[in-house]
């Protein structure tokens, strides 16, 4: 992740000449670094012998499940809170960076609730604090936490001290593929052209903690600058036809399913929540669209974002 990063940020800095810092940041946010929600309808039990009593069966059933899931979410919030009940939780990030987002996958599918800090990618001053100067970073009741998948671990472990994690077994395999593959194609995806990377840049600026000016710079230079990057990084990871490699990917994802809900079988895992937090900057992009269009894996992100639910975000 850091070679990645560093190559990003040179090319970036060279190539248009500006701040080294929004150039590693606009690396970090989009190669290392919104739900709607699935509308269920109530259906009425009309005679047996009336066309739409298969209708009104299924709506009985959707709403059964509905109702299911969400107590399931429930008692799942409080069991969660009786092992694990931190009195502040704060998360400093980057919007647009999957990493980020893989952090706040667990928090909101776990309920927990938590405050976000936007950093600023040039000055980082909302992290002077911290000797560690990339994002995420996440302190509970004070202490910190760094990389995403430790945070994770970390949380998991405290939540669930009973429960020791295999190097060897299904999820942890799925877990690295996410950070060792899945996210090296994002990028790519996301900048493959002069409109995607626009796009892209308008939602990172959009919803990052940048200055008027910085915006501009950030949305138009950045932009430029990253559609080069990531011809070079399809070079990196061998990379031919990077909407041919996300599908891939998707498909890839789905299989290892084998026709079950999630990974985790009846409920998401930490793999599953890995792939849906770093999908989720990209899912209403062109690149997201695409994906979901083209491959089987939509089925599986919308019961993803029925099952994550709201944000457990501490709205400031």
């Amino acid at each position: 992740m850091r070679r990645v990063t560093g190559l990003a940020a040179r090319t970036i800095s060279s190539s248009v000449g500006i701040h080294p810092r929004l150039a590693q940041s606009m690396a970090i946010t989009t190669i290392s670094s919104s739900s709607e929600p699935i509308t269920r309808r109530f259906g009425g039990l009309p005679e047996i012998s009336t066309p739409s009593f298969a209708g009104g069966v299924a709506g009985i059933v959707f709403f059964s499940a509905a109702a299911a899931s969400s107590l399931g979410q429930e008692v799942h919030a409080k069991e969660m809170a009786q092992k694990f009940n931190p009195k502040e939780v704060v998360l400093y990030q980057y919007e647009a960076c999957p990493f980020c987002n893989k952090v706040k996958a667990f928090l909101d599918f776990n309920k927990i609730p938590y405050k976000i800090v936007e950093v600023n990618p040039i000055s980082k001053k909302e992290i002077k604090w911290s000797e560690y100067k990339k994002v995420p970073i996440l302190t509970v009741d004070g202490e910190q936490m760094v990389d995403s998948s430790a945070i994770i671990d970390s949380l998991f472990q405290k939540m669930h001290p009973e429960i020791s994690k295999s190097e060897d077994d299904e999820e942890t395999k799925w877990r690295k593929w996410v950070d060792n593959h899945l996210v090296h194609l994002l990028s790519p995806n996301i900048y493959r052209n002069t409109s995607e990377a626009l796009e892209s840049f308008d939602y990172i600026t959009t919803h990052g903690n940048f200055s008027f000016t910085e915006r501009l710079v950030a949305k138009y230079a950045g932009a430029t600058a990253m559609y080069f990057v990531s011809k070079k990084l399809k070079k990196k990871y061998n990379i031919t036809d990077e909407r041919a490699a996300l599908y891939d990917a998707a498909e890839t994802w789905v299989d290892a399913l084998k026709e079950r809900p999630y990974l985790g079988g009846s409920k998401p895992n930490l793999a599953d929540l890995a792939v849906f937090g770093v999908l989720r900057p990209i899912r209403y992009l062109r690149s997201g669209k695409d994906m979901v269009d083209n491959t089987r894996i939509g089925e599986w992100y919308s019961r993803m974002e029925n099952t994550v639910g709201e944000p457990s975000r501490i709205e400031e």
